[in-house]
């Protein structure tokens, strides 16, 4: 039985209210996937040492991100679709999808605040490592040198860390810890006495720890903002999948 012309008239401004609601956020969805896969391409190709500190193993942590953004990216138009379509299992499909990505995101969120000290107890791990390890040559090391010259700092806690390296005895303090590169030679950085007069003072992990700390409130909030905003698209969806087939309307 097809419903009452009245009743009709009455849902169609009600779809069309819900169906542009959707279509704007699943446009919005789909470029924050296209935000993702940006940010994990350029972590891998930009990154790739920095993150070889933080961890113990190599990473997967960009191809992740390129994986999600290239997920989201393919739902997002997909929400398009159903959405333009009408289709009440599309529109399902897509708000089960949403609540995928919201719980993962949630846990993701969580599990970052809540290791937070751990992940600060890897990076102090495998740094003191690379500084120990270090040879100026692997990649590493050149992430070591890189990290030292941005950050303007030295060594793990401070340029003492460089003393038990494998590099010092033959090279001294890496020239990366230099404040003034000109004035920076082989035989001053060998030197205990003098080296301290020519490199920075302050150690690189209270510089990247402090970052993270400052920092940690206002990324967890940015995560769980992101995570909850997809309960926007889920009941966006849901309404419409369920007036839809309330009302059997289809879009012509």
């Amino acid at each position: 039985l097809s419903p009452p012309s009245g009743c009709t008239m009455e849902t169609k401004p009600v779809i069309t209210c819900l169906k542009t609601l959707l279509i704007v956020y699943s446009f919005v969805f789909w470029i924050t996937g296209a935000i993702l896969l940006a940010v994990g391409v350029w972590g891998k190709l930009m990154l790739g040492p920095y993150i070889s500190l933080i961890a113990d193993n190599s990473t997967n942590a960009p191809y992740v991100l390129i994986g999600t953004g290239t997920v989201i990216i393919v739902f997002g138009l997909f929400g398009c679709f159903a959405t333009c379509r009408g289709s009440p299992w599309m529109l399902k499909l897509y708000a089960m999808f949403l609540s995928l990505v919201f719980l993962a995101e949630l846990v993701a969120g969580i599990s970052g605040f809540v290791f937070r000290h751990e992940i600060k107890g890897t990076f102090r791990r495998t740094y003191t490592d690379a500084v120990l390890n270090y040879n100026a040559e692997d990649e590493a090391s050149r992430a070591v040198d890189n990290l030292q010259h941005k950050l303007r700092c030295c060594g793990v806690y401070n340029y003492t860390s460089w003393f038990g390296s494998v590099y010092y005895p033959s090279n001294g303090i890496p020239a990366s810890c230099c404040f003034n590169s000109s004035d920076c030679n082989t035989e001053d950085l060998r030197n205990a006495t003098v080296a301290p007069s020519k490199v920075y003072h302050q150690g690189c992990y209270e510089l990247v720890t402090s970052f993270m700390e400052t920092n940690m409130a206002i990324i967890a909030g940015v995560t769980f903002g992101i995570a909850f905003s997809q309960l926007i698209g889920m009941l966006l969806a849901c309404c419409l999948s369920r007036i839809i087939t309330a009302n059997q309307y289809e879009m012509v």
